[in-house]
């Protein structure tokens, strides 16, 4: 199975949790009909992205990381690359080099959300987990970072953006219930 059917498989499999990311999750599923190039930086009319949320150990803060292009925190994430297996993978691979953090184990059940945003290179319809960092995990600054920042929950809202504070409060809802 090709990264592109695992993409159209997850988005035909996920339960969106309300109306307006069951129109994001149609429209990627759309996208990915029409573009067969769509997972990937050269489709220049958007492209699908993977990202995740680093939660630590006890489940009371996240990472974020200062973008250093975009200059915002935000969680660990971006393009899909040739040797990605499946979306899943590809937001695993992202958090582990971006965290610096070895071990990170995804929360089941799929993507907590999804997300659709106009970067510098095109349309990114990122597709959003979080991941659980293992005890004892020290992370640490990548390339694509100006710093690292393990935040409270309710620190979230005074350093990100609305993007950033869906997915923490959709993650908490998740690993609270």
């Amino acid at each position: 199975m090709s990264l592109h059917q695992d993409a159209a498989r997850v988005l035909t499999e996920w339960s969106a949790p309300d109306a307006a990311q069951e129109r994001l999750r149609k429209q990627y599923g759309d996208h990915l009909a029409a573009y067969p190039d769509g997972m990937w930086k050269a489709c220049r009319d958007g492209h699908i992205t993977a990202s995740a949320l680093v939660i630590d150990p006890d489940r009371e803060r996240v990472l974020l990381t200062l973008h250093r292009k975009l200059r915002m925190w935000l969680q660990m994430g971006g393009h899909c690359e040739p040797d990605d297996a499946t979306l899943a993978g590809a937001a695993l691979r992202e958090a582990t080099e971006e965290s610096g953090i070895e071990g990170l184990a995804l929360l089941p059940g799929g993507p907590v959300r999804l997300d659709r945003h106009h970067t510098p290179c095109a349309w990114h319809m990122d597709v959003q987990y979080a991941a659980v960092a293992p005890r004892g995990a020290v992370a640490a600054i990548s390339d694509e970072s100006l710093d690292l920042r393990w935040f409270g929950y309710d620190e979230v809202a005074a350093v990100a953006d609305e993007s950033v504070r869906h997915l923490v409060t959709r993650t908490r809802a998740l690993i609270t219930s």
